[in-house]
């Protein structure tokens, strides 16, 4: 199973959206894919229509050493599975001052289940913590959405400084990727912050930025069977190309 983190330290950038349109590009063309929800605010678990009350089942219950098997559930679309997001994840934080180890425990879980998906997207929280290091320690790769605005790039080092003092932890190296989202052509600040980001030193980025899209707005819809398409999904399928083709062995081992 290949593991990637959907990650910045930023808000507002596209995250969710990103993970579940490559999640789809990778369902659609026969993967097994699995969305795990780090976000305690769920906007991943609600954009599949997952109850709120009582509590779901699903990310946290990976921290009590519960497997992929016993907390995944089907999304409803097709070759996708959900691990829901809870309210109580919000409490690992203070769990990780008393518990060693709490640190791995998302990769322990995915690694304890190597083949039971092909592709793993983690959806992470937009704050450094616990759910955010686990993400970090656990993927063999970190695409970083970044909406093309010059605010965007601070979000962005501050994700890259993070993920290199991750690495230095770890017994391999962390593939990092930019992903440019929220992109308006029409605009010199969004076409300048795009030759910033393809220029950038510490990630090569997606040739195929996101262009603004209405239809990527919606959320539940991206979550359903519906089918839905426009210029950002189509952005979304030549970028998912790019992530293969950047990384062979991943594609093979998939």
């Amino acid at each position: 199973m290949r593991v990637w983190a959907i990650a910045n330290q930023k808000g507002g950038v596209g995250k969710t959206t990103s993970t579940l349109c490559l999640g789809r590009s990778l369902a659609d063309a026969g993967k097994r894919v699995l969305l795990v929800d780090l976000d305690p605010h769920g906007s991943l678990t609600r954009a599949f229509g997952v109850p709120t009350e009582p509590p779901p089942i699903g990310t946290h219950e990976l921290f009590n050493d519960q497997g992929i098997a016993d907390v995944a559930r089907p999304s409803g679309y097709p070759g996708i599975d959900l691990i829901a997001a809870q309210p109580a994840m919000a409490t690992l934080e203070r769990r990780s001052a008393t518990q060693p180890g709490l640190g791995l425990a998302l990769g322990r879980a995915l690694q304890a289940s190597p083949d039971s998906h092909d592709y793993a997207l983690l959806d992470c929280p937009p704050t450094l913590g616990l759910l955010l290091v686990n993400a970090l320690a656990a993927c063999d790769r970190l695409i970083v959405p970044t909406q093309t605005d010059p605010l965007a790039l601070h979000g962005l080092a501050g994700m890259l400084h993070t993920a290199a003092m991750v690495e230095r932890s770890r017994s391999r190296p962390l593939l990092r990727q930019i992903l440019p989202t929220l992109f308006d052509r029409r605009t010199r600040t969004g076409q300048h912050t795009l030759e910033q980001l393809q220029s950038h030193p510490g990630a090569a980025a997606c040739p195929y930025p996101i262009p603004v899209d209405t239809r990527l707005r919606d959320a539940d819809a991206l979550g359903s069977r519906e089918h839905i398409y426009g210029r950002g999904l189509i952005a979304y399928e030549h970028a998912m190309q790019w992530l293969l083709d950047t990384a062979p062995a991943e594609q093979e081992a998939a």
